[in-house]
């Protein structure tokens, strides 16, 4: 039997999935001691659902706590998240295959950002990071949608000048509150995993009339429909 983990940060991101699954499973389960979280029973399958709660701390300890207490086959990140990326499209899915805690440092005295690996505070090389960066080596076998990198951050940026100092420092890619923690607990408990976006917006001065948030979430949940049905089937032991 396998284990799957779908994790998002709020169950509205994922509501039309949870829906589907409903009427694909054979039973959903209620949390027990045995098994802490909700999960639907399919024929060779249970999926695991952790709504985490929006930020970095909440993801991060609910992560950590449900790594350790069960071990799944592969965990699935999935959201909605804002671009650095002009050229991205708004309602586009993508598949997030590096990350880095953006804004963990300091502000300096002239107002430049420095962070914790430019202080020696944390070793740039020690796992996961690879020169300050996580990657998801796990990623390279799912090639079904076009892949970026993500930054992520405890304030989402909506001033100018904060933006342009961020992309200074950062070239392209999206912007979100939780998928480091993804990477970083999965990567240190070496468990398979992926993180699928779906853009909102662009990271540009705070206008939530230009977001296309229902649109990101039908495209994202669309996508993952299509994504579960086909490992459904490759785990599916009668095929």
């Amino acid at each position: 039997m396998r284990k799957l983990l779908l994790v998002s940060a709020t169950d509205f991101e994922l509501q039309h999935t949870l829906d589907w699954l409903g009427s694909q499973a054979q039973a959903a389960q209620e949390a027990n001691a045995e098994k802490p979280l909700p999960f639907f029973q399919l024929p060779s399958t249970e999926i695991h659902v952790l709504i985490t709660g929006v930020g970095l701390p909440l993801a991060m300890y609910q992560l950590g706590r449900h790594l350790a207490l069960q071990r799944f086959d592969l965990v699935i990140n999935a959201g909605i998240a804002g671009t650095l990326d002009e050229a991205f499209a708004l309602g586009s899915v993508w598949q997030v295959t590096s990350e880095q805690f953006a804004d963990l440092g300091v502000e300096e005295a002239d107002g430049r950002f420095t962070d914790l690996f430019q202080l020696q505070l944390i070793d740039p090389l020690a796992p996961p990071f690879q020169n300050g960066v996580m990657r998801n080596s796990f990623g390279a076998a799912y090639d079904f949608l076009p892949k970026t990198s993500g930054i992520t951050v405890n304030k989402v940026h909506g001033h100018s000048s904060s933006i342009a100092a961020l992309k200074k420092r950062i070239q392209g890619g999206l912007e979100s509150m939780e998928g480091a923690a993804t990477f970083y607990a999965c990567l240190m408990n070496q468990v398979p995993f992926l993180e699928i976006r779906a853009v909102s917006n662009y990271v540009e001065p705070r206008n939530r009339a230009n977001w296309e948030i229902g649109l990101a979430i039908k495209n994202l949940n669309e996508v993952l429909v299509e994504m579960l049905k086909g490992l459904l089937e490759s785990f599916d032991p009668s095929r």
